[in-house]
């Protein structure tokens, strides 16, 4: 009689620790990457009336004669199943598609999160604002003017400079790929002004020195009497600039002289060769390019006494190809420079990071470098990780040791900018457990009513 008692109150307690876990589900069925929990149960001990015995001759087996004691809990689980994501538009908010944990870090100690609710703080650091914990990755080095991610090193606190300068940056190559119109006449001696500019194409460009200031690239192209493929073009910097900055050019920086060269091209309309003032050829192969070179007139002077020499290429584009190549078909000219790498000096006014966890700095100038990569810990086991609150999670003994690396690699999912990845508790689900944990927990309350009525009809036998 006393084992039926027992074993209700275990239904009661354990049940009872079920309906804690589902109203812990519930409870945070709005927490932003919350997992909920499962409960599992299992049959206690069971106490032997008699043993089972085999057949013989005489008799069949006989089966063994138990009653069970109860049930236990034999575990509370976490579900890491995907949760649903939501879009917030904000940059800094960060979401796993996959498999994968936010690395976050409090001194020594080391947490892992799939709520990627992040912001920065006073000092640019990327951290939880609700508790401060500073998100892990890799900061970019600056190597030889090249941003590097060791993705192989150790993890550091990531920071984001928001109002930080980048430095000018003088310009040191130019790209044209115009078209220069076939049917345009050449340019008789002592033309008028009017005739001259009506068979002259003119390109024009912003380009810029060590300081960051703006100077203007001119190449004029006109058409080389007698020479049905071959024009002239004539580079100024600055040409309404009260001081004259000298432009010379060349095949190479160390043989500049004049401001004048000549573009051939081959009767397929494509590039053939370049030859600069001095009659020197380019080859035939590969990419042409003429050296410019300028002073920079407001540069303090040298020991010589000379001004700033600035200097950059004048890619005309590729041998025969016409793919961003000076051509020349009969097509309306163009005026066409596709790209310049100079720049002003500029402030860090925006960021961005993308699914692979790289962050991109925008400055105001327009350049963009890369500043760091967020981290991603995947585990053999994440059911085994300990529940710390605030929905982090601790490595235990039975979780695995961290993997970390970037996103996509080595089964970790992909990074998703400006959305949160919601609960993965299904309410529906929560509701009908928690009826079916209600009625078992009636169920164990009335074993213990009818074993206390049954006592009570015992200790009435002497009346």
């Amino acid at each position: 009689m006393m084992r039926s008692l027992y074993s209700g109150v275990a239904g009661l307690q354990n049940h009872q620790v079920r309906m804690d876990v589902l109203g812990n589900n519930i409870a945070n069925v709005n927490t932003t990457g919350f997992k909920k929990g499962r409960v599992n149960f299992q049959d206690l001990l069971y106490q032997q009336m008699s043993g089972a015995a085999k057949p013989n001759e005489e008799v069949g087996g006989i089966n063994p004669k138990e009653i069970g004691l109860g049930m236990s809990i034999a575990s509370v689980d976490t579900i890491h199943t995907q949760g649903s994501l939501q879009t917030t538009g904000v940059m800094t908010d960060l979401a796993i598609q996959g498999n994968g944990f936010f690395i976050l870090n409090k001194g020594d100690v080391t947490m892992f999160t799939r709520a990627g609710a992040f912001g920065l703080d006073a000092e640019g650091t990327l951290v939880n604002p609700g508790n401060g914990l500073k998100v892990q990755g890799w900061n970019a080095q600056l190597i030889n003017g090249v941003e590097v991610l060791n993705t192989s090193g150790a993890l550091d606190d990531l920071i984001v400079p928001v109002g930080s300068k980048d430095p000018a940056r003088a310009t040191e190559q130019v790209y044209l790929a115009c078209n220069l119109d076939k049917r345009l006449i050449e340019i008789p001696e002592g033309a008028a002004a009017e005739t001259v500019r009506q068979n002259t194409w003119r390109v024009e460009e912003k380009v810029y020195d060590s300081f960051g200031t703006e100077h203007i690239l001119r190449v004029d192209f006109a058409k080389v009497p007698g020479q049905s493929n071959q024009w002239e073009a004539t580079v100024t910097i600055d040409p309404q600039a009260a001081v004259g900055t000298n432009a010379a050019l060349g095949l190479s920086p160390e043989a500049q002289e004049g401001n004048r060269f000549v573009v051939e091209f081959d009767n397929l309309g494509t590039l053939r060769r370049a030859i600069d003032g001095q009659g020197n050829p380019s080859a035939e192969e590969g990419v042409i390019a003429i050296n410019v070179g300028f002073d920079v007139a407001d540069s303090t002077p040298g020991a010589e006494g000379e001004l700033l020499r600035q200097n950059f290429s004048l890619n005309l584009g590729v041998a025969g190809s016409v793919r961003n190549s000076v051509t020349q078909f009969a097509e309306s000219s163009s005026t066409k420079v596709f790209q310049q790498d100079g720049y002003g000096m500029g402030y860090l006014d925006n960021f961005k990071i993308d699914q692979s966890g790289v962050i991109t700095a925008v400055y105001s100038n327009g350049s963009t470098r890369t500043i760091g990569q967020v981290a991603l810990a995947s585990f053999t086991n994440p059911n085994g990780l300990e529940k710390a609150g605030e929905t982090n999670f601790m490595q235990s003994n039975n979780s695995g040791m961290a993997n970390i690396g970037p996103s996509g690699i080595a089964g970790k999912g992909k990074i998703i900018a400006g959305t949160l990845e919601m609960s993965n508790v299904d309410l529906a689900e929560q509701f009908t457990d928690m009826i079916v944990t209600q009625r078992g927990f009636q169920a164990n309350s009335k074993t213990i009513q009818t074993s206390d009525q049954m006592l009570q009809e015992l200790l009435s036998l002497k009346r």
